[in-house]
């Protein structure tokens, strides 16, 4: 039986390959590149979460310390259009996450694989499974998280960047998860320093993750934030 990928899940793959390279090395890239070669049809589950513990404890030094900045300004509308399909594979990026995240996804007929009805999530904020159902009572179920919360990137740097650079923050998988809906609306806009996933096993990933993004966009973090994260990073090690 020939194996199909949907543009959301073949995107995934280019975007894991090229993550690869930018945040642990050429080698891996190569690496990547050879596995999808030899299976074209299995597409990367998730992007690299930017490198071990040891790396992100590197990459979080080269992060500014300061204080944050107003909020005066913010708007979601600073990232642009939410979930616009920055890519054009035709699918919007909240459909592309969710086919990336979910297992077990089912497609609304006409939409060539895009629009995701029904799914599975191995939820890793919470560590639990959500079945999921697209409805208008029940989309909300799984939310699309921005792992730097756009009002805290908004405080910390991404004022000073150009309205494509603060788009391509808001649309970068790399800063983009499925997950339990009550958990993300639970942490908001909050930092490190203030909130952390209930699942004890996902903080590692979640900090890595974060100051991966925040090296990405010359994002800074307050003296809590980084004392926080490395506190984490640290006992991942």
């Amino acid at each position: 039986m020939k194996t199909t990928c949907s543009p959301a899940k073949v995107l995934t793959a280019f975007t894991a390959m090229m993550l690869a390279g930018s945040l642990v090395g050429c080698d891996a890239a190569a690496n990547a590149f050879e596995i999808m070669e030899a299976a074209p049809g299995v597409a990367a589950e998730a992007p690299s979460p930017g490198g071990d513990a040891a790396n992100a404890l590197v990459q979080l030094e080269s992060l500014p310390v300061k204080g944050r900045a107003p909020k005066t300004g913010y708007t979601r509308d600073e990232f642009g259009p939410a979930w616009a399909d920055v890519d054009r594979n035709g699918c919007d990026t909240r459909n592309d996450i969710l086919a990336r995240d979910m297992t077990d996804e089912t497609f609304k007929p006409g939409t060539n694989n895009c629009v995701v009805m029904t799914g599975t999530l191995a939820d890793k904020y919470t560590g639990t499974t959500i079945t999921f159902t697209r409805g208008q009572d029940t989309s909300s179920d799984v939310q699309i998280d921005h792992i730097v919360a756009l009002n805290d990137a908004w405080q910390k740097g991404a004022q000073q960047l150009s309205d494509d650079q603060r788009k391509e923050l808001a649309n970068d998988p790399l800063n983009l998860m499925a997950a339990d809906g009550r958990t993300n609306s639970a942490k908001g806009d909050k930092d490190a320093a203030t909130w952390l996933p209930p699942n004890k096993g996902f903080r590692c990933e979640y900090v890595t993750r974060q100051t991966a993004v925040k090296a990405k966009y010359r994002l800074w973090v307050t003296q809590a934030e980084h004392d926080a994260v490395a506190g984490i990073l640290e006992g991942c090690r």
